[in-house]
């Protein structure tokens, strides 16, 4: 058997031409994994539109509703950065159903990515940072509900905090924030993680790679999750544009491996989303998107799941 993997050709939409999100990046990703032998076609799984009541699980009904028929208001339309499309709306549920996908695979396999996904500046009522609504809480609450899981632990290292994580969850014991984040980049106001771990602009590998040994295993060790989401964000990359920290490729791909060993090897499996990444060369972004799978396929193998 192969890591399972999730790709929906809707996950890549029209957008302006100037406009900076990298929306190509999602096919690229599908297209790479497989030039490169990483993966083939067929180890790719289709998501599902999921029902509105999966999303309302998180998020406040009129907040969806307005969102998915177009009438949400200019000003909460410019706070989330993308401009409405029906094919948007409709993209937005789909990678969702990706992310539940995805954590369902990763209870079944142990080990199981997506191709997207990662949508952590969500919060119930509003969307935020080109977030619209936030799958990693969506995929939590929906596999409680089916009592596939009771506790989850999300370990987000995308260079943003994700503060619509956090603030869904807090005070609730059944999951567990961890967000390892650039202290001085978005949000400017930061929600209260279970644990946040700010690092200093300019952080290179070693010292990033140390301080994630520091806290992931004894987290693992002492909240023991059913299941375990991984948000493996590519901006804290030196060449990303948002990002403010220095990791090269290499340290990201050690990061992947550094964290998806650490849980497979104590029993835990793990749901990979690819979070953010934002670059003006396609080609290199796209790569660093990759290392995840890559690094996804290696552990799989490794541990014969």
């Amino acid at each position: 058997m192969d890591l399972p993997l999730v790709y929906h050709p809707d996950y890549v939409v029209p957008l302006p031409d100037t406009h900076r999100f990298p929306m190509p990046k999602f096919q690229l990703l599908y297209e790479l994994l497989i030039a490169d032998g990483v993966a083939y076609p067929e180890q790719f799984q289709i998501p599902e539109r999921p029902p509105q009541a999966w999303i309302e699980l998180v998020h406040l009904p009129e907040y969806v509703q307005a969102y998915c028929t177009g009438t949400l208001d200019a000003k909460a339309q410019r706070r989330i950065g993308l401009p409405w499309s029906p094919a948007l709306a409709n993209r937005t549920c789909v990678a969702v159903g990706g992310t539940v996908l995805t954590a369902k695979l990763a209870l079944e396999c142990g080990l199981a990515c997506n191709t997207a996904g990662g949508t952590h500046h969500a919060f119930p009522s509003y969307g935020s940072g080109f977030c619209i609504f936030n799958d990693l809480a969506i995929a939590t609450r929906v596999l409680q509900e089916l009592n596939l899981v009771r506790k989850v632990l999300i370990v987000d290292l995308d260079v943003h905090q994700g503060d619509g994580t956090a603030f869904i969850f807090q005070n609730d014991p059944s999951v567990f924030t961890f967000s390892m984040h650039c202290e001085i980049n978005f949000p400017g106001t930061k929600q209260k993680s279970d644990l946040d771990v700010p690092l200093p602009e300019g952080m290179e590998d070693d010292e990033y790679l140390q301080t994630l040994a520091q806290y992931l295993p004894d987290l693992l060790s002492r909240i023991q999750p059913d299941l375990v989401l991984y948000d493996a964000g590519v901006d804290p990359h030196i060449g990303d544009r948002l990002g403010k920290l220095a990791l090269t490729n290499t340290g990201l791909f050690r990061r992947d491996m550094q964290v998806l060993s650490t849980c497979v090897a104590a029993g835990y499996p793990v749901a990979c989303v690819i979070g953010g990444g934002y670059a003006e060369d396609m080609t290199s972004l796209v790569y660093r998107h990759s290392l995840v799978h890559r690094a996804a396929s290696e552990v799989f193998h490794q541990y014969r799941l």
